[in-house]
């Protein structure tokens, strides 16, 4: 029997729309994931709208413009290793669409994290739908295609970004609280094996907000919402040793916890009520936190800057303690309804701080929010970071071994004990996605 024209038509449309799957680019460079693999954050730089002081030094940043003819060269140190890995350029504070001319990505002399050279043979071209250059729109973010590359866990990628145009208004995204030096030159340098000598070395993140890796489906994410105490003021430059880098090394070291990436969401000054340094956590909770792929689990450790900068009086500091408390609330059942799991982290003392008033009030205050976060329930578990960095003698204080000097931000030795604070066992994969684990580690 002849079949019908429908019948025809039928065959056809199915033949040309396995024609269309077959070639598709996507497809074809395996951005749709097996069933045995998923994307996952391996390393964030939360975006941040670049203040006048902490823009690119001139002549790379203009009266109207900034990086026209420039090569920036950037480092940094994944978590856990995956296959197939892409890039995140951020353009979420810029006016104007962000142009990139050409970006590719290679592996840093000696595998050092702020080195000006990248292994020779190692650059890899990064394209965006299989293009070498492309645009971000305002406010957006992209995302490159992924590179046929398998890296390691804890391997440090160079990144280098070349902008013919450059992006023409002072709104720039970054992180500059990179702890990480990061390379400026004129010029389209992007194959170059080394930008020294000649480029200006800057302590900055530009543009770059993310990698993602393809990994088992065992390997799960955690993300932390922090400050400057996790952005990590008073670590050292280059050697990624603030506190979630140092909970990293710790878990990779052990084949149960191995495939936990760590993703750092924090900023200095940020504050989990009001806009600072970037936009306050309830704005940021789904683009930094519930909208990151692979996240299973949350670290809530902020708070102290919205207490310090609230006016010392009873009724300030009562309202800010209330206010807070109320949205540790909204964090947690926003998070859950995602399915992640949220531990929170007591905050710090800040005694012989210029937060320190002399009636104490922002101290009690403190006090009250820690008392509620060891005991009313709120969060899946508790990290009392609070206690574990206290000078005995005096709680009000840090202990004078781990501070910088500010009586508020910790050093490297600070930061690993924080870091040895969190019990591996709390991160580690379960199997499944839940919402809710005992109330303990206190």
């Amino acid at each position: 029997m002849q079949p019908t024209r429908r019948t025809a038509i039928v065959a056809t449309t199915t033949t040309a729309l396995s024609a269309l799957v077959a070639t598709n680019p996507a497809h074809a460079q395996g951005s749709s994931a097996p069933p045995a693999a998923h994307w996952v954050n391996t390393w964030t730089a939360m975006p941040q709208l670049t203040e006048p002081a902490n823009l690119p030094p001139v002549p790379f940043t203009g009266t109207s413009s900034v990086l026209v003819d420039t090569t920036l060269r950037q480092t940094l140190r994944i978590t856990t290793g995956g296959r197939k890995p892409r890039l995140r350029f951020s353009n979420a504070y810029g006016d104007t669409p962000l142009p990139l001319t050409a970006v590719t990505l290679a592996f840093p002399q000696d595998g050092r994290a702020g080195a000006s050279a990248i292994v020779a043979g190692s650059s890899r071209p990064v394209t965006f739908a299989g293009r070498r250059s492309a645009t971000v729109p305002v406010g957006a973010q992209l995302v490159s295609d992924p590179l046929d590359l398998d890296l390691r866990a804890a391997s440090v990628l160079t990144v280098t970004t070349y902008l013919a145009t450059g992006q023409p208004s002072l709104a720039l995204t970054s992180h500059p609280g990179s702890r990480t030096t990061s390379y400026l030159r004129t010029g389209d340098r992007t194959e170059d094996q080394d930008l020294l000598p000649g480029a200006t070395p800057v302590d900055h993140w530009y543009l770059l907000s993310d990698v993602e890796v393809l990994a088992p489906r065992a390997t799960t994410a955690v993300a932390i919402l922090g400050d400057s105490l996790t952005d990590g003021r008073g670590s050292t430059t280059n050697a990624n040793d603030r506190w979630p880098d140092q909970l990293y090394d710790r878990l990779r070291a052990h084949p149960a916890s191995a495939s936990v990436a760590i993703l750092n969401q924090a900023a200095g000054g940020n504050r989990v009520l009001n806009d600072g340094l970037g936009p306050n956590v309830l704005a940021r909770l789904d683009r930094d936190v519930l909208s990151r792929s692979g996240v299973t689990r949350l670290i809530v450790f902020e708070g102290v800057n919205d207490i310090g900068t609230a006016d010392a009086t009873p009724a300030a500091q009562h309202r800010v303690t209330e206010d807070l408390l109320a949205a540790y609330g909204q964090i947690v059942v926003r998070a859950h309804a995602q399915g992640i799991r949220v531990f929170g982290a007591t905050l710090l003392p800040f005694g012989g701080n210029t937060y320190d008033d002399p009636a104490g009030e922002r101290e009690s205050s403190r006090r009250a929010v820690n008392s509620w976060i060891r005991t009313a329930g709120c969060f899946d578990a508790v990290l009392d970071f609070d206690r574990a960095v206290r000078d005995p003698a005096d709680p009000r204080r840090l202990l004078p071994s781990l501070q910088v000097g500010d009586w508020l931000h910790l050093n490297p030795a600070g930061y690993g004990v924080l870091a040895a604070t969190v019990p591996a066992g709390l991160l580690r994969w379960s199997g499944r996605r839940a919402s809710v684990v005992p109330h303990r580690y206190r």
